[in-house]
């Protein structure tokens, strides 16, 4: 199956109705495709009316339900990836604003209890002093007040002892210069009081530490729900539970190869006094 980017994330009601066009053509009513697939008749009707998004093992449990023949089940399932998988390019980030995306990912955040964050290049929002936030959005050409005011707002986040956070930075995400020296030693600084914070693990990999893979993207992953993957031309959003977990064991190899706690604090304590000198 062939596609263009733009139609990731929009082909749920697609999906909804081939489901629901393949079960009346077995012969099968929601109650018997619901017990062939050990799912909830409700659940089977929520899918086929498309108000539930069913992961890529739903959809494979009624296609093996319905005896789907080998082509159909990967016509199908493809058509589900799809589904699962949204891309928003930066045309469409900009047009909704910057403000906008700072109140998306504030509902996010309020919505999830574990949210972990890889780190490639920069200092997120959630850590960064103002003057960084600042900094980081002076490339806009639109009016950033909103965004700068949204970013600091979310970081009362951090201190909802609910939920727990766990941030990943590699050292040219710590030490690129976003900002002068000194405000960066000061940024360095929030990172290391941020440590101390008993639902927060901040961890850094040095230059030169042995990872189990190379990074390519900064991402986040929101419990084991959805994870979002950030690249130069816009950001991809993945909702399937394999591509989510895909990234979590990414993650984790990456948390192996970060130093945390006292080790980190030190870390960034001798980088901060490099920006010092």
């Amino acid at each position: 199956m062939t596609f263009e980017p733009e139609q990731l994330g929009q082909s749920s009601q697609e999906l909804a109705a081939k489901l629901r066009e393949l079960r009346k053509q077995a012969g099968l009513s929601g109650v018997r495709l619901a017990a062939r697939c050990n799912m909830s008749q409700s659940k089977v009707s929520r899918i086929e009316n498309g108000k539930v998004r069913p992961s890529l093992v739903d959809v494979e449990q009624i296609l093996r339900a319905l005896d789907a023949p080998p082509g159909l089940i990967e016509e199908v399932s493809s058509l589900a990836r799809l589904a699962n998988t949204e891309w928003r390019n930066l045309r469409e980030l900009r047009r909704k604003g910057l403000g906008t995306r700072q109140a998306e990912l504030k509902a996010l955040e309020a919505s999830s209890s574990h949210i972990r964050y890889f780190l490639l290049s920069m200092i997120t929002g959630l850590l960064a002093t103002p003057e960084y936030v600042r900094a980081s959005l002076a490339h806009s050409t639109a009016d950033t007040s909103k965004a700068v005011a949204g970013k600091l707002e979310r970081q009362a986040v951090l201190y909802d002892t609910t939920k727990r956070f766990t941030f990943i930075l590699t050292e040219q995400a710590v030490r690129w210069p976003v900002v002068a020296p000194l405000a960066l030693a000061e940024q360095m600084d929030r990172l290391a009081s941020l440590t101390y914070l008993p639902n927060v693990r901040i961890g850094v990999i040095p230059l030169g530490a042995p990872t189990p893979r190379t990074p390519l993207n900064t991402f986040t992953i929101y419990d084991a729900s959805l994870a979002t993957i950030e690249t130069s031309a816009g950001l991809l959003v993945l909702r399937d539970d394999r591509d989510v977990q895909s990234y979590l064991e990414e993650f984790s190899g990456y948390e192996g190869s970060a130093l945390f706690g006292e080790d980190a604090r030190a870390k960034l304590s001798d980088w901060s006094a490099v920006c010092r000198s």
